[in-house]
């Protein structure tokens, strides 16, 4: 998507977000501090050091819900100042995809943000992010380029090893946190970072779900009831998949079985895939390594990820 056009779809949002917060106001009646420069962001960082404090980051693009906010209290047991970007990336949305009814709701976000005790927002514009001449790009290969998301989108991990890049060479945090459930983008984070000598260390934060094991996801608001009811069939496909392989059954046939129940609940699969829990490449075995399960499927409009430890 030119990103023309998503300066255009951003422009009021962005220019209402910097006027509050260059008059230093708390944006919306929110007590935690919004910041939407990348010097403010430094400066604030700056401060923080010199009061002898450590730094985590938890880059989100907002629709902030539980998993989120679990990342953030997570991150609050490493480090002494938790800062949260919200900014819905561009580059890692493909034309066809739903960058423009991305949830956004920066209000409801920062109501939750207090109440985990964020000290800072940094919620920059598109233009703060990309100026008209930016002319960079992070390619990455190896887990970027196993089949799997990247299969569905092929510029995805580019988009999305850019920005990450760019967040952490602006923060400098001494920690930064993903969730497991991107697990596929989770790895290509690591070896971003091991790759380029980032000395941000990268935490994982485990899927958090629903009572009925549907894995929390910004994207969940699309479902219509009748969607929202068969949505946990792909949880329940991924843990009998599990189940199965560590009973000795084949990886083959056990992921054939789960086919079969999702698409029983009416989901189109993209992929179901039994892979090396690190590396992401093809496992016939356990003996080949930690397996890690993953799907994603459509339901109706939407499209649901998830995966799994077998273990």
């Amino acid at each position: 998507m030119p990103l023309l056009t998503i300066r255009h779809v951003l422009a009021v949002p962005i220019a209402l977000l910097n006027a509050l917060t260059c008059r230093g106001m708390h944006f919306m009646g929110t007590a935690v501090p919004v910041v939407v420069k990348i010097e403010e962001l430094r400066n604030f960082i700056r401060a923080r050091r010199q009061e002898g404090k450590s730094v985590g980051l938890t880059p989100t693009m907002g629709a902030l819900h539980a998993g989120h906010l679990s990342l953030v209290e997570i991150l609050r047991q490493h480090v002494d100042c938790v800062i949260v970007t919200i900014f819905v990336n561009p580059t890692q949305f493909s034309v066809n995809e739903d960058f423009g009814r991305y949830p956004r709701q920066l209000t409801q976000d920062l109501e939750k943000l207090l109440a985990v005790k964020a000290d800072l927002v940094f919620a920059p514009s598109v233009e703060e992010m990309y100026p008209s001449d930016f002319s960079t790009r992070v390619i990455i290969t190896g887990p970027a380029q196993v089949n799997l998301e990247d299969r569905f989108r092929p510029t995805h991990f580019e988009g999305v090893a850019t920005v990450v890049a760019k967040l952490l060479n602006q923060a400098q945090a001494d920690v930064a946190i993903f969730g497991e459930k991107d697990y596929q983008q989770l790895q290509v984070i690591r070896r971003l970072a091991r790759d380029l000598d980032l000395s941000t260390r990268i935490l994982a934060g485990p899927t958090l779900r629903d009572a009925d094991g549907l894995a929390l996801s910004s994207r969940n608001v699309y479902l219509s009831n009748d969607e929202r009811a068969k949505a946990p069939q792909l949880y329940l496909a991924l843990r009998l998949a599990a189940s199965q392989i560590l009973k000795g059954v084949e990886i083959c046939e056990a992921l054939k079985q789960s086919r079969e129940i999702i698409v029983k609940a009416g989901m189109q699969i993209d992929y179901l895939e039994a892979r090396h829990a690190e590396s992401l490449t093809p496992l016939k075995s356990l003996v080949e390594g930690p397996a890690r399960l993953l799907v994603a499927a459509h339901l109706g409009k939407t499209r649901l990820i998830d995966n799994i430890a077998v273990s």
